[in-house]
This record gives C-alpha cells, sequence and structure tokens, in this order.
C-alpha cells in the first residue's frame, strides 16, 4: 500500500516528460535530443537569413544590379517557402517529421552553397581607377589625356567602349544563381518551422511543450545576431582575398566601389545548415508516450494526450486519411466564414501593412546607415546585430511578460499592441531631423561654377577646366582635392601627373582645384564626417528604443490573432495568416522600397560590358524623406484602419458576454434540477451503505 501511495505521489508531481516513465528510458532523452537538433536548425536558418540581408551591398556592387533587383532576389526566399507551404504543413505530419527537417536542412544548404558558386565562376572583381597597382612599375599614366582628341564623341568626351573579352559573355546574369539559391533555400526552411513545432507538441507534456517551444524561439532570435556580426566580419575582408596581394588593392572598405567576401559568409552558413541536418536525421519517427500507472480512471486531459500519441494512431487513422474530400469540400465555405469574421479580416490588414512596412524597413537598414551617416557595410552590419536585433528580442520577451502580469484580456493586449507601436511611430518622427549633408562631389552635388552650396540641379561633370583631358563620363574613380571637395576622378580633376601607386597615389598639377590650379588629390572621398559623427549616436540610441517599444507589442498582438477568432477556425486563421503576410508583404515590400531607393540615386556606375550598373553616390535628402516616408506613410494607413477595428471588436465581446449570460440564465434552471434530483438520490440511499462506500473510497485513496 505505501510502495503504490509513493508511486502515485511520484507520478503526480512529477511534471517532466521522463516522471511517469518507470524505469527512465530513451523517450526522454530523445526528445531532449530533438529539442537540441531542431534549436541548431533555427539557428542556422536564422543565421543565413540574416546574413543574406547583410550582403545586399555587397551583392549590389559586384553584379552591379540596382536596389530593386536586391528587393527581387530577397523576396525570392519567399516565394520558394510558399511553392511547398501546403504540401508540407498537409502531408509532412504523417511522414517521418525529423527526416523530412534533415532533408530541408539539406536543401537550405545545396540553396546557400549555389548563392556563393558565382563568386567562382565569374573570375575576379574588377573596378575603374586610374591608379596604378604594381609597386615597382615605373609607368606613370596621366590622368588628363590631352592626346585622345582623335576618339571624341560630339560632346567632346571618350567614347564608350565595352571592355574587351564581352564577346564571350554570357548574357544570363549570375544574379540569377543567387535568386535560384535563395529560392532553394526558402523551400528547404519550409518543413523546419511547423513539423518541429507539431513534434513537441505530440511527444511533450502540456506543461513542458510551451517551455521547450520558447527554447527553440530564443535560439532562432540569437541566429540573426551571429549572421549580422558574420557579415560585418566578411565585410571588411576584400572579395578576392587569397587570389590577389592586398597591397595593389586600391580602396578602402568605406569607398562605393568595396565589394566584402560576400560568398565566405554564404559558404560558413551553408556547412552550419548542413552540419545540422545530421542530429535531426536520427531521431526517431515517433515516441512512446508516458504510460500511467493506475490505468484504471484517467482524467479528461489524460484521456485527450493518450488519443493523440502515435501509438494509437491506427484508433483514429480514418479521421486523418478517409476525410480528404469531405475536407475540401469543407475549406471553401470554412475560410469563407473566416474572411467573413470582420475583426480577424481587419486584423489581416493591419499586419499585411505593418509587415510591409517592417519588412521594407529592415532590409534596407543597413544601406541607410551606410549611405545616410558614411559607415562602411562592415560596421553597418555589426551594429545592427549587436544593438538592433537584442533590443527586439527584449522588447518580444518584455512585452509578453507584461501581458501575463497585466493580465491583460483581448481588448487590453490590443490597446496594448496599439498603444507601442504609436509610441514608436511617434518616435520614429525624431529621424527626420537626424540628417547628415551630401557629399561635396564637383558635377554631382556641387556646381564646378559655385563650389559653395550644395544642390541637386543636373549638373555638368564637364568645365573648361576639363574640357581638354576629354575624359569619360561613366568612370567613377573619386579623389579628393587639397580644397575639401571630391572630385569623380583624377581626369575631371584635371589631374595631370601622378606620384606613388596603390592607395598612396598622390594626383598633381589639377586644374580644377583651387584658383590656380596647381593643388594635387588624393584617393578616396574627402572625410566630411564632422556632422554625421555627432549626430550618428544620436540615430542609433533613438533606434534602439523605438524598436524596442514597438516589438514589446509583437506578442500582445499576436495573441490577438489567436482569440479573437473561433477555437475550431485557429488552425485556419494562423495559416491563411502566415500565407498573407508573407505573399502581399514579404514578397513585394523589398522589391518597391528598393525601386523608390533606386530614385535617388545622383550617379549609376557602369558595368564591365556595358549598362547601368550599381548606385554610386545617393541623394541623401531625397533618401532618408523616401525611406522614411515610406515606412511611415504605411504604419499612418495601418492606424487608420484600426479604428473600425477596434469599434468592431467592442461589439463583438459585448455580443459573446450577453451570450454567455443568457447561456447561463438557460441552463441554471436545469443545473439546479440536477441538483435536487442528487440531493433526494442521496437522502433516499441507505446511510450505512453509503458510509461503507465512503470508507473503500478512502481506503481506495490512501
Amino acid at each position: 500500500m505505501e510502495e503504490r501511495a509513493e508511486q502515485g505521489h511520484t507520478q503526480e508531481n512529477g511534471g517532466s516528460d521522463c516522471a511517469a516513465r518507470q524505469p527512465r528510458t530513451s523517450p526522454c532523452t530523445s526528445l531532449r535530443m530533438f529539442l537540441v537538433a531542431l534549436s541548431f536548425a533555427y539557428f542556422a536558418k536564422a543565421l543565413s537569413g540574416s546574413y543574406m540581408k547583410s550582403t545586399i551591398t555587397q551583392l549590389e556592387r559586384r553584379f552591379d544590379i540596382p536596389s530593386y533587383l536586391i528587393g527581387v532576389i530577397d523576396g525570392s526566399f519567399e516565394i520558394g517557402n510558399l511553392l511547398v507551404i501546403a504540401f508540407v504543413s498537409y502531408f509532412g505530419a504523417t511522414l517521418h517529421r525529423p527526416k523530412i527537417i534533415a532533408m530541408g536542412c539539406v536543401l537550405m544548404s545545396i540553396g546557400t552553397f549555389i548563392i556563393a558558386l558565382p563568386h567562382f565562376i565569374i573570375g575576379r572583381y574588377t573596378f575603374e581607377t586610374s591608379v596604378r597597382r604594381v609597386v615597382n612599375s615605373t609607368l606613370n599614366p596621366s590622368p588628363c589625356r590631352a592626346d585622345s582628341s582623335a576618339n571624341l564623341t560630339g560632346d567632346g568626351t571618350l567614347p564608350q567602349v565595352p571592355a574587351s573579352g564581352c564577346e564571350g559573355e554570357s548574357n544570363l546574369s549570375m544574379w540569377i544563381y543567387v535568386l535560384l539559391g535563395n529560392v532553394l533555400r526558402g523551400i528547404g526552411e519550409t518543413p523546419v518551422q511547423p513539423l518541429g513545432i507539431s513534434y513537441i507538441d505530440d511527444f511533450a507534456t502540456e506543461e513542458n511543450a510551451a517551455l521547450y517551444v520558447g527554447c527553440v524561439q530564443t535560439i532562432s532570435v540569437v541566429g540573426p545576431v551571429f549572421g549580422y556580426l558574420l557579415g560585418s566580419l566578411c565585410a571588411k575582408i576584400y572579395v578576392d582575398i587569397g587570389f590577389v596581394k592586398m597591397e595593389t588593392i586600391t580602396i578602402t572598405p568605406s569607398d562605393a566601389r568595396w565589394v566584402g567576401a560576400w560568398w565566405l559568409g554564404y559558404l560558413i552558413a551553408g556547412v552550419i545548415t548542413l552540419l545540422s541536418a545530421i542530429p535531426v536525421w536520427f531521431l526517431p519517427r515517433s515516441l512512446p508516450m508516458p504510460r500511467p500507472q493506475v490505468p484504471e480512471k484517467c482524467t479528461p486531459e489524460q484521456t485527450s494526450f493518450i488519443k493523440g500519441s502515435p501509438l494509437l494512431k491506427h484508433k483514429y487513422s480514418a479521421d486523418e486519411h478517409t476525410s480528404f474530400v469531405e475536407m475540401a469540400k469543407d475549406f471553401i465555405p470554412t475560410l469563407r466564414t473566416l474572411l467573413a469574421h470582420p475583426v480577424y479580416l481587419i486584423y489581416l490588414c493591419v499586419t499585411i501593412i505593418q509587415l510591409n512596412s517592417l519588412i521594407g524597413m529592415v532590409t534596407y537598414k543597413p544601406k541607410y546607415i551606410e549611405q545616410h551617416f558614411r559607415q562602411s557595410a562592415s560596421k553597418a552590419n555589426f551594429l545592427m546585430g549587436v544593438i538592433n536585433i537584442p533590443a527586439v528580442a527584449l522588447g518580444m520577451f518584455s512585452g509578453g511578460l507584461l501581458m501575463k502580469r497585466l493580465k491583460l484580456n483581448i481588448m487590453g493586449a490590443a490597446k496594448f499592441a496599439f498603444g507601442t507601436s504609436l509610441i514608436g511611430y511617434i518616435l520614429s518622427l525624431f529621424f527626420f531631423a537626424m540628417s547628415c549633408e551630401n557629399a561635396k562631389v564637383a558635377g554631382v552635388t556641387l556646381s564646378y561654377d559655385n563650389m559653395d552650396r550644395i544642390s541637386y540641379d543636373k549638373h555638368s561633370l564637364f568645365t573648361a577646366c576639363n574640357l581638354n583631358c576629354f575624359c569619360s563620363s561613366s568612370d567613377w574613380d573619386p579623389v579628393c582635392g587639397e580644397n575639401g571637395i571630391t572630385y569623380v576622378s583624377p581626369c575631371l580633376a584635371g589631374c595631370s601627373t601622378s606620384v606613388g601607386s596603390g592607395k598612396n597615389t598622390v594626383f598633381s598639377n589639377c586644374s580644377c582645384i583651387g584658383v590656380a590650379g596647381n593643388f594635387t588629390a588624393s584617393t578616396g572621398h574627402c572625410p566630411q564626417k564632422d556632422d554625421c559623427d555627432r549626430m550618428f549616436p544620436y540615430f542609433l540610441a533613438l533606434s534602439v528604443i523605438t524598436s524596442f517599444i514597438i516589438s514589446l507589442g509583437g506578442t500582445p498582438g499576436y495573441m490577438l490573432l489567436i482569440r479573437c477568432i473561433k477555437p475550431q477556425l485557429k488552425s485556419l486563421a494562423l495559416g491563411f495568416h502566415a500565407l498573407a503576410t508573407r505573399t502581399l508583404a514579404g514578397i513585394p515590400a523589398p522589391i518597391y522600397f528598393g525601386a523608390i531607393i533606386d530614385t535617388t540615386c545622383l550617379k549609376w556606375g557602369q558595368k564591365r560590358c556595358g549598362g547601368v550598373g550599381a548606385c554610386r553616390i545617393y541623394n541623401t535628402t531625397a533618401y532618408r524623406i523616401a525611406y522614411l516616408g515610406l515606412t511611415l506613410s504605411l504604419r499612418t494607413i495601418s492606424f487608420i484602419i484600426c479604428i473600425p477595428g477596434f469599434i468592431l471588436l467592442s461589439q463583438q465581446l459585448k455580443e459573446e458576454e450577453r451570450s454567455a449570460v443568457h447561456g447561463a440564465l438557460r441552463n441554471g434552471g436545469t443545473e439546479l434540477e440536477v441538483l435536487r434530483m442528487e440531493e433526494l438520490v442521496i437522502s433516499n440511499s441507505d446511510q450505512p451503505h453509503h458510509t461503507s462506500e465512503n470508507s473503500a473510497d478512502r481506503q481506495t485513496r490512501l
């Protein structure tokens, strides 16, 4: 008797997945192994996804493509995901889930390797420059080619002749490989979340499932931190590291022509993703459920738990396999019912618009930091990984904690999410005031005739001081004059001689620099960072605060989605929400944000074989207004849509409360009659028999 009580006590207070197993066996260990393996897979996919965002500028420059094409590449991940999400979600649960997840990880790693493939196909990176790369060479070419008058075009400039070797150049651009690799990454990522979370939910006890899922989600937030840090590290390293002598490289990481070792990070991410597939592959298809020691009586929760066990799957196979036609018939009416729910429909519209704003902002934020505050790509990625992402993670965690502490109901969650978003919106307006003056570039932001005032009118690159040099207007080889003005190239600065090599080259006798026209110029942009250096810390501080406050409303907002609809519609509502946001936000937002940013470009680069390349310098004022204006305009629209949403939600809650009161009144009389009948039966029953029965009951409990 004592032994039985001890066993019952152990079973009651165990609380873990292994507590009810006697003796301790492998299923609990297997579940924990699966948790570790799934966390590794989450980390790998989050790392590679954030690394893709960190390489946007590098890919633009390497493949000479505009921002909107980068948006297409970025959105292709969601396209790959959408191609198979319905198939995986429906059929994945009936197959070997760990093996499906492992195959997804292998596909992700293959896609990541394909993204890096163009680096090994297209050869070495070349950029336009007037600087000698060979240190020991005695040849000092003159930037101002005064003897080139034989081959002039009508406007006095050199004709644009494609580079040699372009005849055999493939018409298929190399960025197509990056796009296809990203699509494959999207396909491979699809099974990781739905099948992984469902596996945990099936084989973990109810109280532990939430903890396990929380652990996995936490790891998925850690991944982007390392992704951006990896992007920062690779952006410092020259693209052709190991294949060229670094002393011959004439540009620095802050130069608009600099391309970091973008491919190296994809190789690292691909290896990590491939390694994450190995432990998942060897996990079992299913795990036995904990069996109670005294199975004579079960609580409803235990019955429900056992019913979902794969060990008893054959008892419910008809429910899963024979109802496909019925499910197909019911799908359209159920979807119609869901979309007819006014609160859900408004919530869907609001989140789609908000996610358009969020995805566009996050995708191009490193680039905004680079262009507007003249920071290197490495520093921009480092700051995103170390400051912004942790602030978002802390905000999401704090939001869930506050919701639990404040015990918010559905209306409270809606108000909390709206309030945090509104405060973040108001704080974001201050970003408009954090402006940096555009770089002073002769012929682009400054007129040769008036070097004192920046203007964005159409300026000519050619003037009297460089007209006899017969320069190319498409070259981008900036030099810094002694007067503090940047010139597009040494030729356009009118420099006739040069001394030194590499980064130490000095151009002299520059006819466009200074009044006398005999000043010198050095390679690269002029610094002019005083105003930006003062403003940048304030921008970072405000960015962290707004990210934290906006993300506070993330968890309550998600709970609103779950609670505003009937339980039987929950799965469809979550699935349709994911589908709609991926289709209408994840895919288009990077594309049209990139297209709008492209309109602010002041000077486009030139592809080696002709055609427009990547942008070299932007109108920072127009960039700021376009980038921030589009982000905040979308959020303004979402706030306007929230107003009818609150009214409808309030009406829905009042109707539910009224229905609950009527139901209680209707059932009250019936319950009273049942209680009276029970009392009558008890009073008429034999008292001694009743006492002995109670005594036996007590003994059984003991």
